[in-house]
């Protein structure tokens, strides 16, 4: 029975410390306070350096952006054809005999390829040694660990 209490109790102590991290982070900021004009005697009131109102640049959401770019003529309407175009584009290139079909050898030419590549003596077979070949490499170097354990024996 013990544990349930403790178990409440652990769980009322991190609600209340989650609401006052929240109300930590959550707190406004204070406003700046504008400097008083500087009080020139006699002078001429120099103009200032900045413009009085700074026009602030508009950014695009992302499914303004999106949209953008499937509306090619940009007439503000996304047509069907407009729509499906990158896809027609992506199966274009994949369809190299254009028939407007999708062969099994075709939509794996890619794979197909590599294997060919490895296949080093053309027997249609892969050694340990050529399939190592087909290995795909990361556009990111792994990081190699830089640090040192010391050996149990110093």
């Amino acid at each position: 029975m013990w544990r349930y209490f403790v178990g409440a109790a652990g769980a009322l102590c991190m609600t209340l410390a989650g609401m006052f991290l929240y109300r930590g982070l959550a707190a406004p900021e204070a406003e700046a306070i504008p400097r008083p004009p500087v009080a020139t005697h006699g002078a001429a009131p120099s103009p200032s350096p900045l413009p009085e109102i700074v026009p602030q640049a508009t950014e695009k959401t992302l499914e303004e952006k999106r949209f953008d770019r499937y509306d090619r003529d940009h007439d503000e309407i996304v047509t069907r054809e407009e729509y499906l175009r990158s896809r027609r584009t992506s199966f274009a290139r994949l369809d190299t005999n254009r028939d407007g079909k999708l062969s099994f050898e075709e939509w794996a030419i890619t794979t197909t390829t590599r294997y060919a590549d490895a296949d080093k003596d053309r027997n249609g077979t892969l050694t340990r040694a050529e399939f190592a070949a087909t290995r795909t490499r990361s556009s990111r170097p792994r990081p190699t660990p830089s640090c040192r354990c010391a050996s149990d024996d110093d």
